[in-house]
């Protein structure tokens, strides 16, 4: 196996453990008959605020925990395998800004799921590779609008029974991660081209006016014209400098 074709496989093993620890949660639910949505948020709730750690892994069905699994192992693996040396601490923030965005200022109710995890790596993939510019992210984020563009509903209060409010907050934390850590992690690649200066024209650059000497009289009685110097400074295309002097001199007549 190719170095990169490891490092693709070790890339999806978090979003596999998390996705696994759901599923585990809901078959205890299901084996113990017992439902454990007090585990999520109730905002503003002194009793549920340690649901901002242990919502993402409750879900209400197993359509809804099906819906989430997917989507969290793809875009988990995503974000280890091109942002390796950030994946984690965004992960965390965005686990974190959304949960504690939530149980501040979401509406009375319990709220469950990984969905806000999602809208966040989803957002911070999609915007990242835009800020970066960078070819390979770019096409990344076209890719994650192409797959999970219809997420954009889910900020919208349009369902009942829908937390449209983990999706907005968590869509927001991953795109202010996005701007806040865009100067680490993968940059574009700038070439040389791009670092140089444009070249000077090749015409001389007069930076001293002529100096004009005053006209003498020789011993003949004829009066010789002015002598007139020029000083300048020819910048050549490299940017360096050479002095020159061109002295002309007028014949008598």
């Amino acid at each position: 196996m190719r170095p990169e074709e490891h490092s693709i496989l070790k890339s999806f093993f978090p979003g596999i453990l998390l996705a696994a620890i759901m599923w585990m949660v809901k078959g205890a639910e299901v084996y113990l008959h017992r439902d454990f949505h007090q585990w999520g948020i109730y905002p503003r709730s002194l009793e549920s605020w340690t649901g901002i750690f242990t919502m993402p892994f409750v879900h209400d069905d197993l359509k809804h925990l099906f819906s989430n699994t997917i989507p969290l192992i793809i875009l988990v693996a995503a974000m280890v395998f091109f942002y390796r040396i950030i994946a984690m601490k965004v992960i965390l923030l965005v686990w974190l800004l959304d949960g504690v965005w939530v149980w501040l200022g979401a509406r009375p109710a319990w709220h469950i799921g990984a969905s806000g995890i999602v809208y966040g790596l989803a957002a911070f993939l999609f915007f990242s590779g835009v800020i970066r510019k960078h070819i390979n992210l770019m096409a990344l984020s076209l890719l994650i609008a192409f797959l999970y563009g219809g997420l954009i509903w889910g900020i919208f209060p349009l369902m009942i029974g829908m937390s449209w409010e983990a999706h907005l907050y968590g869509g927001i934390a991953g795109a202010m991660l996005a701007f806040v850590y865009r100067g680490e992690g993968p940059q574009r690649k700038v070439y040389d081209w791009e670092n140089e200066e444009e070249s000077e024209t090749d015409s001389p650059e007069i930076i001293e006016l002529p100096e004009i000497k005053e006209a003498t009289e020789s011993e003949s009685g004829i009066i010789t014209a002015p002598q007139i110097s020029y000083d300048y400074v020819e910048k050549n295309k490299d940017g360096s400098s050479q002095a020159n002097q061109e002295e002309a001199k007028n014949k008598p007549e």
